[in-house]
């Protein structure tokens, strides 16, 4: 573990697999201590009973956080169809039953008819808000709220085993996807129902689950071991498009000032920008014609 009231700064990315049972903010105190950091943030919240890939941001870091947020994702979730429960996942109580009995090649049907652009709409127990509330507090009262449907995209379903009444598939898709709502929908689509009784994230932005560590690691590790996990500040932001400035135009950015450049993309766009050793500074806009205006800039002075 780190030493308390270190004086070098954390700033950086760990990956973090997140335990079954342990909610998002949980797992991120429980890193935020270990590593002794002042200031943490995660890049999107996964339930309680999920496990997999959790993104967490440290220092500086957390000025970009916002940018995984839109980012696409890959899940591996276990169906149990026959049974409905009120939360549409195995912590809620079975509220309705069905018959099963539909084979591999009807759910492959299924799931090809939901791969493409789609209509979801957002279960009730979920984070989403309405007039400041999340609405699975409403739910928890008993009190249904009217949600609109919304597109999302599912990139791909494949089906990994099915051993009804158990089925599990890996799913890729747009931010915003519900997967609870995904597998309802398929065990409607055959004619029965289903809920999660597993759901695990191996994919975010580029990002793999190959790549993290569980806390339980973290825990045992020294500092030089703790710190050698961080990625840096700039993974956040690697799909935008890069751009090197000199020292000088830097200062100008930081300063407030916009930085004429030649270049003309005829858009604005988002850049992330680097000074003349290649250090990452932050991002910046161009307008579209022949200047940049700084959008979020890293604090090199810490």
């Amino acid at each position: 573990m780190l030493k308390k009231n270190t004086k070098d700064p954390i700033n950086g990315v760990l990956l973090l697999d997140k335990a079954l049972g342990v909610s998002s903010n949980t797992a991120l105190q429980q890193v935020r201590r270990v590593f002794n950091a002042k200031k943490a943030g995660h890049t999107g919240v996964l339930d309680p009973l999920a496990t997999g890939l959790l993104p967490v941001c440290f220092g500086e870091a957390t000025k970009f956080a916002q940018y995984l947020l839109d980012a696409d994702k890959a899940y591996i979730a276990t169906l149990k169809v026959g049974e409905a429960t009120t939360t549409a996942d195995a912590e809620g109580e079975v509220i309705e039953t069905a018959a099963v009995t539909f084979s591999a090649t009807d759910f492959a049907d299924a799931c090809a008819q939901f791969t493409g652009t789609i209509l979801q709409k957002p279960p009730m127990y979920s984070a989403l808000k309405f007039q400041g509330k999340s609405l699975y507090e409403y739910a928890r009262q008993g009190i249904e709220i009217e949600r609109k449907q919304r597109e999302v995209t599912i990139y791909g379903i494949e089906i990994l085993s099915f051993e009804l009444p158990i089925i599990k598939i890996a799913v890729s898709c747009s931010k915003g996807t519900y997967i609870r709502t995904l597998a309802e929908d398929l065990a409607k689509k055959v004619g029965s129902v289903a809920h999660l009784i597993a759901l695990r994230r191996t994919k975010t932005a580029g990002f793999n689950i190959e790549s993290t560590y569980l806390f339980e690691q973290l825990a045992k590790y020294t500092q030089a071991q703790l710190f050698q996990t961080l990625l840096p500040c700039d993974v956040l932001v690697a799909h935008l498009p890069e751009y090197l400035f000199s020292f000088e135009q830097v200062a100008q950015l930081k300063y407030g000032q916009n930085v004429q450049v030649i270049e003309n993309y005829g858009k604005m766009q988002v850049f992330r920008i680097y000074d003349a050793n290649h250090q990452f500074i932050g991002l910046a806009e161009h307008n579209g014609v022949d200047s940049f205006r700084a959008v979020r800039l890293m604090n090199t002075s810490v």
